[in-house]
């Protein structure tokens, strides 16, 4: 809560210092960026799940994680900074690979289990280098017998590191369709990924519950991605109003999935005296 908490006063600063639109801006990047790493944090949990990884070394891989997310994303961000400055058409690119985003993860099925072990890039790293099977405490690396091996808790973090990347092509587009204001931009991402590993531990049991979040934040993907063309036809969104549906949206989720849950859970329950 300690990270929400700071996010939420520099959002604060942030409209006091440079006004009301690119505070909104900030808000907007940071509730977008905060609901795209759900997906994130389930992805994690799978990870060390399948690579048998105990939740006392955990954190010494997340803290790597997010060290190597906070790099990644600066270099990201700074590349969509030059292609949107040469390009600006480019964010109409953007716009089209957001909305294409938002409606395959609508449609898309329920994630699986997947064994890592029988992956491609394991198979590939197990190729190359010696890799071996067991945590072996929290080392990364072990020698033995003069050989270095990578354990699994390097494995995981090369995995979250892969997948990263992976969820930063669908985020980094989509907080420049936010704003152009790379300031903005940065600040709101580094908010919101520094809290992440607190998140992780506070949500990774109970993410599953939530079914109804994903299709809400694929409609919200779906509506930033429209924004760019609506004043073509004559629809202007104050900054305001995206906050106001991106809110909407991520509440509305979590709220369906309770309820929903909650009405699941009572249809399980036995009735008593019959």
């Amino acid at each position: 809560m300690a990270y929400v908490a700071v996010a939420l006063l520099f959002g604060v600063f942030v409209l006091y210092e440079d006004g009301v639109e690119k505070g909104m801006d900030y808000f907007t990047g940071y509730l977008l960026e905060k609901s795209l790493s759900m997906d994130n944090i389930f992805v994690m949990s799978m990870i060390f799940a399948a690579l048998g990884v105990p939740k006392m070394y955990q954190h010494r891989v997340l803290f790597w994680g997010i060290l190597g997310a906070l790099v990644m994303r600066d270099i990201l961000i700074g590349i969509g900074d030059v292609l949107v400055l040469k390009f600006h058409w480019i964010l109409y690119l953007f716009s089209v690979f957001l909305i294409y985003t938002g409606i395959k993860m609508f449609v898309a099925k329920k994630d699986e289990q997947v064994n890592l072990h029988d992956s491609k890039i394991y198979q590939i790293i197990a190729r190359y280098f010696h890799v071996t099977p067991e945590i072996r405490g929290e080392h990364f690396f072990v020698k033995e017998n003069g050989k270095h091996y990578i354990t699994p808790l390097f494995f995981a973090l090369l995995i979250i590191e892969t997948m990263d990347v992976v969820f930063a092509l669908d985020s980094i587009p989509a907080i420049f369709l936010v704003t152009t204001d790379v300031y903005v931009i940065y600040t709101s991402n580094i908010f919101a990924i520094l809290g992440l590993r607190a998140l992780y531990f506070l949500l990774a049991a109970i993410i599953s519950k939530f079914a109804y979040l994903k299709p809400a934040i694929s409609i919200i993907l779906v509506f930033i991605g429209l924004k760019i063309f609506m004043p073509h036809f004559g629809i202007h969104v104050q900054e305001w109003q995206s906050l106001a549906v991106t809110v909407g949206l991520l509440a509305g989720g979590i709220i369906v999935s309770l309820i929903k849950g909650e009405q699941t859970k009572d249809k399980g329950t036995p009735s008593i005296g019959k």
